[in-house]
């Protein structure tokens, strides 16, 4: 592995997933990290599936395996996330904001497990094992060497360990009207 290796799970460009415009499967190196970047009006879920990273904004923040961070960049923030002595591998997951002229903000769902309140009206995330019998919406399996978006009704994830699920409204943004 290089420092990064970044797969776009999910990236539409069409609004046609509402406020969800990108999901990555990031994987970082011990010690690895993005590189100091501006983020604007988005908000980033990330989803710490293995190691940690610590998030070098404001006060800062170590984020580990299970854990869920919340990034909001609102009205415009720089910074960085780099990997533990572990590595980490991250599931990134870039919604329109639903607050882009408020200040900036971060927080962080310790040991998240089921329903994780991310305080919008337009977006919903669970996170739990695969065998917990995930809820109806847009499921991804993660895998080992993977992570698959799991068509409607598929009644489980073979090989995963965690899927994600996100519910979101997806009447398209004013942007995406034709």
């Amino acid at each position: 592995m290089t420092a990064l290796d970044s797969r776009a799970v999910l990236a539409p460009g069409d609004g046609s997933l509402g406020p969800l415009l990108r999901v990555t499967d990031d994987r970082l190196a011990p010690g690895a990290g993005y590189g100091r970047h501006d983020h604007r009006a988005v908000d980033v879920v990330a989803v710490v599936l293995s190691g940690s990273l610590d998030h070098r904004w404001g006060t800062g923040a170590v984020v580990s395996a299970g854990d869920v961070a919340v990034l909001r960049a609102g009205a415009g923030l720089a910074h960085d996330e780099v990997a533990g002595a572990d590595g980490a591998r991250v599931l990134q997951c870039y919604l329109r904001s639903a607050a882009p002229g408020e200040p900036a903000g971060h927080e962080v769902h310790r040991a998240a497990g089921g329903w994780v309140d991310l305080r919008r009206p337009d977006a919903r995330l669970w996170v739990g094992p695969a065998a917990a019998g995930p809820p109806p919406g847009l499921a991804l399996a993660v895998g080992e060497a993977e992570v698959r978006v799991l068509a409607e009704g598929e009644p489980q994830a073979d090989g995963a360990g965690t899927v994600v699920v996100w519910q979101v409204d997806e009447a398209r943004p004013a942007w995406a009207e034709w």
